[in-house]
């Protein structure tokens, strides 16, 4: 059984390849509420899209947002969007994600939204996430744990 299939529409096997590379992968239900006057899904929603994906990734790998505790966390330092095809009411995506590359204090997210409707990508992302001591108010090393832990997820 394909699993991505929802009440809309199932992805082809072709489609699904498309998100082979990523780590993690989400479905979202267009909603009516996304759509804008142009009728079609305002493009500052899919930012909203890639922060569902990003959230799910970071629980997937079991490291919270911020540390209480430690004053460590992540602050999304930039993103940018790639629009592909437009998306309207009533679809289903999924969205992939995956690290590409981490440095001293940053790490760089891809993000991969495929319709299911028309089997094929709709967008590409890319977040540039900074790690980030709340404590002592200034970036911080991505820490040796956090690595591992994205190093366990990586395809």
């Amino acid at each position: 059984m394909n699993k991505y299939k929802n009440k809309y529409h199932e992805l082809t096997t072709e489609a699904a390849k498309l998100l082979e590379t990523c780590s993690t992968v989400i479905q979202i239900p267009i909603s009516w509420a996304d759509m804008n006057a142009a009728q079609h899904v305002s493009n500052a929603v899919y930012f909203r899209y890639f922060e569902d994906a990003r959230v799910d990734f970071f629980e997937q790998i079991d490291f919270s947002q911020r540390d209480d505790e430690t004053g460590l966390g992540i602050v999304l330092a930039s993103i940018s969007c790639k629009f592909k095809i437009p998306l309207v009411y009533p679809d289903t995506i999924s969205i992939g994600t995956k690290i590409s590359s981490i440095q001293e204090d940053r790490f760089t997210m891809q993000h991969l939204v495929v319709s299911h409707k028309h089997q094929k990508i709709a967008a590409q992302g890319e977040a540039v996430i900074v790690t980030y001591d709340y404590k002592k108010g200034c970036k911080a090393p991505v820490p040796k744990f956090l690595i591992e832990n994205i190093e366990k997820f990586k395809i």
